[in-house]
């Protein structure tokens, strides 16, 4: 069993030491002759006021745009998306408690916030609430209570990935073929940028080295110069620049087609081959990466345990993913930014969305010695687009095979369809990233407002990185 209680704020000043040292500048090497220890402690303890004096007083000292300007300018960047994340007030939140809940009693509020299922932090002496709060209260709760939701994609899932099992003849081929026609869109809203300053602006674009997704075209674009990074970049992009006008929005926009494939490996089946484990692959991806991919103790018991005396690494992914399918209900996210290290939140806070699932099983996973790597972009099923995260694992002998965390065991007693998303994906997927925390080509200047995934874009111009708040995106699927 997982304990159920909140990182403490030594703990987390450690994590924002570590974390910190790869968010900025998407990992570029900073020359440490400031004591970063005050600034750690305050981001910790959300202490954003007296955090900011001392950002400014250091910033000074520092010459502008240069590696430990920008760690600096970072702690200020980290404590204002917090404030974003955590906007309402008690009041606010006992008015939606009583919009939404009905009757409850204090002492349930109480155990809410203590157990972390009505998520809040103290800023600068300030009880403040996550801006989903009472959302997610309401999903655990329904989980706790075993309610099954009338789920649409669940059972519109089950009838496709029953067709791929049937079509699938050869093990591991793709089929299903989908086609889509795809237009993307980022408005910067008026004068966030001032008049005459160029915007530079990174788009999400599809993989092509990936038999699942194929036959991808570009058809247009809102700019005529544009950047497509090359398909070896783990975080794949279209980039353009656009100077700000007075008063209007600055619009960014590209259109693309593609085909998309499902797979499926019926694994029981298989000759899974032992680990070469003196191979780079296996090297690579059973490694751990910083700040999020970490065998932590709590990490390595958890995983001990639920694995117990399975060797055979089907078995081993098996019961992971039963786990966490058991254990770690959806909910809606922080912002990734600002989680100094997320399977260690997701254990403490007993839920995730996709990614912290996804990166949660990666860690136990690789700590087991099975070589996993992380892979997202965009969910495309019918009325369900969204950004999403799910994996691939390697098996020797086999090679990647896809797997799902989030889409969870379904609802079937035909095991293979009950156990379709350990080692097979559906038809509805929009694959831009095969790695997390990869750098973009070209390179962004400063911290991204998304350091690992790359999903909705990211914007700059001289003075700094736009934050998701000061522009929005859009995806639409063509008819």
């Amino acid at each position: 069993m997982i304990q159920n209680y909140t990182l403490s704020a030594k703990t987390m000043v450690v994590f924002f030491a570590v974390f910190l040292g790869f968010v900025v500048l998407s990992c570029r090497q900073v020359n440490d002759s400031v004591d970063w220890s005050k600034g750690e402690t305050l981001l910790a303890q959300g202490s954003f006021i007296e955090l900011e004096a001392w950002v400014d007083a250091l910033k000074h000292q520092l010459v502008s745009g240069e590696s430990q300007w920008a760690k600096a300018d970072s702690f200020g960047e980290i404590s204002h998306r917090l404030e974003l994340e955590f906007p309402y007030t008690e009041v606010d939140v006992i008015g939606q408690l009583n919009e939404r809940m009905g009757f409850y009693s204090d002492s349930d509020k109480s155990q809410w916030e203590q157990s972390g299922k009505l998520e809040f932090r103290w800023i600068n002496g300030d009880k403040r609430y996550f801006k989903r709060a009472v959302s997610n209260l309401l999903l655990l709760i329904s989980h706790e209570e075993g309610c099954l939701i009338d789920d649409a994609l669940a059972e519109f899932c089950l009838v496709h990935t029953r067709q791929v099992v049937d079509s699938t003849r050869v093990d591991g081929q793709v089929v299903a073929p989908q086609l889509f026609d795809v237009t993307y869109r980022i408005n910067v809203k008026a004068d966030v940028v001032p008049p005459g300053k160029t915007i530079r602006c990174w788009m999400p674009w599809p993989k092509e080295l990936h038999q699942r997704q194929t036959d991808v075209i570009f058809k247009g674009a809102s700019e005529t110069d544009y950047t497509i990074a090359p398909d070896s970049c783990l975080h794949r992009s279209i980039y353009m620049e656009k100077v700000a006008s007075a008063g209007d929005e600055t619009t960014f926009e590209t259109r693309f087609s593609f085909v998309s494939h499902a797979q499926y490996y019926d694994l029981n089946k298989r000759k899974v081959e032992p680990y070469q484990k003196a191979s780079a692959l296996y090297k690579q991806y059973t490694c751990q990466q910083r700040p999020h991919l970490v065998f932590s103790d709590r990490i390595k018991h958890l995983a001990d345990s639920v694995v117990g005396e399975a060797t055979h690494p089907v078995e081993m992914v098996r019961r992971i993913y039963y786990w966490i399918d058991a254990n770690i209900p959806w909910a809606g996210a922080l912002e990734y930014s600002v989680m100094p290290c997320i399977p260690e939140y997701v254990l403490s806070s007993q839920r995730g969305d996709c990614g912290m699932q996804t990166l949660l099983f990666m860690s136990m996973a690789r700590y087991k010695g099975i070589p996993v790597k992380w892979q997202s972009g965009w969910m495309m099923h019918p009325g369900e687009v969204n950004l999403h995260d799910w994996c691939e694992v390697y098996y020797e002998g086999v090679g990647w095979v896809p797997l799902d965390m989030t889409f969870n065991l379904q609802q079937s007693e035909n095991k293979l369809l009950k156990e379709f998303y350990l080692s097979g994906i559906d038809a509805y997927r929009l694959i831009i990233n095969d790695g997390i925390g990869a750098s973009f080509c070209p390179a962004k200047k400063f911290l991204r407002s998304e350091p690992w995934d790359f999903q909705r874009g990211e914007l700059e111009w001289d003075g700094g990185n736009l934050y998701f708040n000061q522009w929005s995106y859009e995806l639409i699927v063509n008819e």
